[in-house]
């Protein structure tokens, strides 16, 4: 008997028990969609995850004071003083593998303008500090090297910032601001860079000379940070090692010293979270991947009911010549067509659930074409692989005992 009546004679075997084929169908349906779509969603996550970071500077790397500290150990003033204007200058000058460096000290507060006001942190920090964090100026300019110098009462805000004191929509260019009793010119806006893949409000800001916020509102003149931009992400590590030795050098530490001082990389960050959405991912996937595993136990239960069922249609085709091989794969059909017809509508599901997702819920996904066919491929060894044995067992009937079974 040739593939093409095997074929047609397990559609009309399916068509005679359509609701009952669509329910073994309905664990395969689930499975397949639940897989692509919880696919989707994972690596949604992840390429956003990395998108934002690559925002925030895939390539920066951030020099803290005080070095590695486990269990809550109190520094020293001594420590949280280590990183000197003297350190910026060198890393500056002597380093290979690093094109920005700014230094970077903070004060949080209130900014006020007028009647109004808003908690927010100016960050003190020079030109290169725009590079390094993506930052882009919208409307106006950004401070000068005299401005720096002078420790000049200027400012750059964060659209946040824009829309919390001059809700009116007045140009803030020129207006000054108070950030505590300190008087601040805003010179420029900067371009909306909306939350961060930590729901921190990356627009919440006020960025000044780094000479203004230590000398007028800290009152030090050491460093609370350096930040830095590698020349590529692919040269972080030598950066990071060029680094270590300069400042090593300059606070005179011996070979068996710990460093006064650590280094930590966006790219760390980035393997961090892109570790833990990969296992999320694959976390979802397998719970996914057990209702392909119900759905294949479903395909075999109905298999057997459907052997039990026409025994002694088995025994009537092997009787007029029928051979085991024929019963085998006639079988083997019905169950490969169940899984793969599931498999298709499930496809289109696991489609359509994820772009709802990313429609209703705007989350981010993405839709990798090899979930898509390995999800298909999956359900289709499993059709084969749960409709094998009821087949076999199809196949190895003995005509005369089918024939007379009741």
């Amino acid at each position: 008997m040739n593939i093409g009546n095997l074929f047609k004679i397990a559609v009309k075997a399916l068509s005679n028990n359509k609701f009952r084929g669509f329910l073994t169908m309905l664990g395969i349906i689930i499975g397949v969609a639940a897989v692509i779509t919880m696919l989707a969603i994972g690596q949604g996550s992840k390429r956003s995850i990395q998108a934002q970071i690559s925002e925030m500077g895939s390539n920066m790397i951030m020099i803290h004071p005080g070095g590695e500290r486990r269990g809550g150990v109190r520094l020293s003033p001594e420590d949280m003083e280590s990183l000197k204007l003297e350190d910026l200058q060198d890393i500056q000058t002597q380093t290979s593998f690093v094109t920005y460096v700014s230094p970077a000290v903070n004060s949080s507060g209130q900014a006020i303008y007028g009647a109004r006001n808003t908690p927010t942190t100016v960050y003190g920090a020079n030109r290169d500090y725009l590079e390094i964090r993506r930052y882009r100026v919208q409307d106006g300019d950004i401070f000068t090297e005299q401005d720096i110098r002078t420790a000049a009462k200027v400012c750059l805000v964060g659209k946040s910032v824009v829309d919390e004191l001059f809700p009116e929509g007045q140009n803030p260019i020129g207006k000054v601001i108070r950030f505590g009793t300190i008087p601040m010119r805003i010179i420029g806006v900067l371009e909306s860079k909306g939350y961060n893949s930590m729901g921190m409000d990356q627009d919440d800001l006020i960025i000044a000379p780094y000479t203004t916020v230590q000398k007028r509102m800290l009152a030090i003149t050491h460093l609370q940070e350096i930040i830095c931009s590698a020349v590529s992400e692919d040269y972080t590590e030598q950066a990071i090692e060029e680094i270590s030795q300069i400042l090593r050098d300059n606070h005179r530490l011996k070979d068996t010293d710990e460093d006064d001082f650590s280094i930590r990389s966006q790219q760390e960050l980035s393997s961090m979270m892109t570790s833990t959405t990969d296992t999320m991912t694959v976390l979802l996937a397998v719970v996914a991947g057990i209702s392909l595993l119900v759905g294949g136990i479903g395909i075999m239960n109905i298999m057997y009911v459907s052997v039990t069922e026409r025994t002694r249609e088995i025994g009537l085709r092997m009787s007029i010549g029928a051979k085991g091989r024929d019963i085998l794969a006639q079988f083997l059909i019905e169950s490969v067509l169940i899984s793969v017809t599931g498999g298709l509508i499930g496809v289109v599901l696991g489609v359509g659930a994820a772009l709802l997702v990313n429609l209703l819920a705007s989350y981010p996904v993405f839709i990798q074409p090899w979930s898509v066919i390995l999800s298909f491929a999956v359900c289709t060894v499993t059709g084969v692989f749960f409709g094998w044995y009821p087949a076999k067992k199809a196949a190895g009937l003995d005509p005369i005992e089918a024939i007379r079974y009741e």
